[in-house]
């Protein structure tokens, strides 16, 4: 990769999400070996913490139903652009740790936000088994983390579309979903409408990972400086990952998520990453805190030889 150095970066929110316990989702990557795992391929690791975040438990009001938390989830996610910013300022690549998916908002603010200064524009990478395109007026339930991608493309709760007094982040034109299969009925017409780029989980069976990956890596870096890659752990199927909060059937095996990492590895274009939505509460013997590390190896360049 470009950096030889790494900023982990804990992002414990939960307020996006009707299930708890994915706030835990930081330290159980951490009791994973994260760090210790990155320094054996040779990076130097600066692990510079969580963000703060606000408790379910310490606010009286939810915010609107139609986007719950809204101001609490706005306010974290500046605090996370502002750190990956810093971070990027620092030579050094940001792998954020989620929190639920609504941390995305604020991990590609800063990212983008970074490169803007430098006149350059960056892709989005987005492998969940969710499209996360929700609005407040199409989300069936409220719950933030299903509206991210939305914000990242320009649509959405103006706290969170507009971090940093511009939109879109990223360029419809250069974001691109892998994995999806449970897309909610409104939702639809944003992906189909906005522009961007969805392979599903059929695209996957029929086409096969390499093909899926190669193409959505050559929209992700066409005029870019590179891509953000944006995990969401219940792309993986539940078999594997079963410490998801909304865990869908039918999902990618273990090593087919391997070999999307390997081949972002291989692309030489990932300027950042996340991965979010580990849930430990409904995990077994921390599994699928465990996979998220060996993702994140594989991403950054751990090879079988």
């Amino acid at each position: 990769m470009k950096h030889e150095r790494i900023a982990i970066v804990g992002a414990p929110l939960d307020l996006g999400q009707g299930r708890r316990g994915v706030d835990m989702g930081p330290s159980a990557v951490r009791v994973a070996g994260l760090g210790d795992r990155l320094r054996s391929l040779g990076y130097r690791v600066h692990d510079r913490g969580n963000i703060p975040v606000a408790q379910a438990e310490a606010l009286a009001n939810p915010g609107p139903s139609e986007a719950r938390f809204l101001n609490e989830i706005a306010k974290a996610c500046l605090d996370l652009a502002n750190l990956v910013d810093e971070s990027l300022a620092h030579r050094e690549l940001p792998v954020v740790l989620g929190g639920d998916h609504s941390i995305a908002a604020g991990t590609v603010s800063g990212v983008s936000n970074f490169y803007r200064r430098q006149n350059k524009k960056i892709g989005l990478l987005w492998i969940d088994a969710h499209a996360d395109m929700n609005t407040p007026g199409t989300s069936p339930s409220g719950n933030v983390h299903g509206m991210p991608l939305a914000c990242c493309a320009g649509v959405g709760p103006e706290a969170l579309v507009n971090l940093f007094g511009y939109a879109p982040k990223v360029d419809p034109r250069n974001i691109v979903l892998v994995g999806i299969r449970d897309v909610d009925q409104l939702e639809r017409d944003h992906v189909r409408g906005i522009g961007v780029r969805a392979f599903t989980m059929r695209d996957l069976d029929e086409r096969g990972m390499r093909s899926v990956m190669d193409e959505a890596m050559a929209i992700a870096s066409d005029g870019t400086a590179g891509f953000h890659l944006s995990l969401d752990m219940d792309f993986v199927d539940p078999e594997h990952a079963p410490g998801v909060g909304t865990p869908v059937r039918g999902g990618a095996t273990y090593r087919e998520a391997h070999l999307a990492m390997e081949l972002i590895c291989d692309s030489g274009r990932m300027l950042s990453m996340e991965t979010v939505e580990v849930n430990p509460v409904l995990d077994h013997l921390n599994r699928t805190a465990e996979l998220a590390v060996e993702l994140i190896l594989s991403a950054l360049g751990k090879k079988i030889l």
